[in-house]
């Protein structure tokens, strides 16, 4: 290793401080906005992934509302409702409809264990329900049919409640628990929480749930798995059927929109896509912009800096020293720069993907509980790749003038200002 040489390069570097700091302030910006940029893309594009995550993609969903357009002699405002009937109904008439699950909400629940209370959604479900949801059970079981067919009073809780209530997640199973005004039900799976301070989220086979807390056996949301549409747009054609099928069934207007929301996860997933990938490009092209823009300036700073060393360069010609000699100074000078402030700028990046990754770790979004963005970071592969490029455009930067000042004669090199 040539000690005098890497001596002589950090000399020069020194020497010519803010020249030095210019040119890698402008490598080094240039790796840190690209990596921010992507780190935040990917962020995004990772919560819109988990938020549909939250329900299969070939979901559609039902939500009961108010006419909000007279129809047929009946005023508008007239309220729309779920009946168990209607859902045996739309099990065997809807097009595509496989797996269908009436859901019964009791929002301001409770659970209790011992001197341990928790406010908890509580939801009625059947057997089904984990088709349509993307949920796994970390321990025992789910809702199942002989639940549904006895009505039994049996519970499904989260793991975070669990945990809460049991101190071992493991230790919920075949436990007895009181939900809301009281009412005993047995512990028979804990699924996989959502977030860590998320409400707790706790399943009952909604034929209890209807014995129990909704005797009327209204429910205002029904989910169903859709068959035979796989495109944004024959999702688009098979929701205007739809409406038009479950306008004529209820007896409204099928242009009103606040009768029943249809929620299309297929058409909505596409678009949302289509627009993220857009979005995607952007951020692309700001960040190949942004490293342009640092190229340019290394070029313009090392153009400056060599015709600023020319009379240097005559003296080193006129000592002995060889045209090569002084031309891999010059590379050696440039590698040094863009390679130090190219890492700095590289490690800022991946510093702030990191910090952005504790703030927004990787996780399910939920329709309750969606989230903006989700585990952050980019594919290492492309941040060297990035940085490789500055580099390599760094050296040429160096090469290109210094090679023609190299050229010149040493008097002539003398002479110049």
């Amino acid at each position: 290793m040539n000690y005098e040489l890497i001596g002589e390069i950090f000399a020069a570097l020194k020497m010519n401080r803010m020249r030095t700091f210019l040119t890698g302030f402008a490598i080094a910006w240039g790796i840190f906005m690209l990596v921010a940029l992507l780190a935040v893309g990917n962020g995004f594009s990772n919560a819109m992934f988990a938020n549909f995550n939250y329900m299969s993609q070939n979901t559609v969903s039902l939500y009961a509302g108010r006419t909000s357009m007279p129809y047929g002699g009946m005023q508008k405002g007239r309220t729309i409702k779920f009946s168990m009937a209607d859902c045996e109904w739309m099990q065997k008439h809807l097009e595509g409809c496989r797996s269908l699950s009436p859901i019964f909400n009791l929002w301001s629940g409770s659970i209790t264990y011992g001197t341990l209370q928790f406010d908890a959604n509580i939801t009625g479900v059947n057997e089904v329900y984990r088709d349509l949801r993307v949920l796994e059970v970390k321990h025992g079981r789910f809702v199942n049919a002989m639940d549904m067919h006895e009505r039994r009073k049996v519970v499904v809780v989260d793991e975070n409640t669990a945990r809460k209530l049991f101190g071992v997640a493991e230790l919920a199973l075949g436990k007895m628990v009181k939900l809301t005004n009281g009412v005993v039900f047995q512990v028979v799976g804990v699924t996989e929480a959502e977030y860590e301070d998320s409400r707790p989220s706790i399943f009952i086979p909604l034929a209890t749930a209807n014995v129990i807390y909704n005797p009327s056996g209204y429910v205002y949301d029904v989910s169903y798995l859709l068959e035979g549409v796989e495109t944004a747009e024959e999702a688009k054609v098979y929701g205007e059927r739809l409406r038009e099928q479950l306008a004529q069934y209820y007896g409204y207007d099928p242009a009103d929109r606040n009768a029943i929301w249809v929620a299309n996860r297929i058409e909505s997933y596409e678009q949302s896509k289509m627009i993220f990938n857009g979005i995607s490009m952007f951020i692309w092209l700001i960040g190949i912009g942004t490293l342009i823009a640092g190229i340019v300036g290394v070029s313009n700073i090392m153009l400056i800096t060599v015709k600023e060393r020319t009379r240097e360069f005559g003296i080193r010609k006129a000592l002995g020293a060889t045209p090569n000699s002084i031309l891999g100074l010059v590379v050696l000078e440039s590698l040094t720069i863009t390679v130090m402030f190219g890492y700095i700028g590289m490690m800022m990046g991946i510093g702030l993907s990191e910090l952005l990754c504790m703030f927004f770790p990787a996780g399910g979004g939920s329709s309750m509980q969606p989230t903006f963005m989700s585990n952050p970071t980019v594919d290492l592969g492309i941040v060297f790749s990035a940085t490789m490029v500055l580099v390599v455009a760094g050296v040429l930067a160096g090469y290109m003038p210094a090679r023609k000042a190299v050229k010149v004669k040493p008097i002539e090199a003398m002479n110049a200002k």
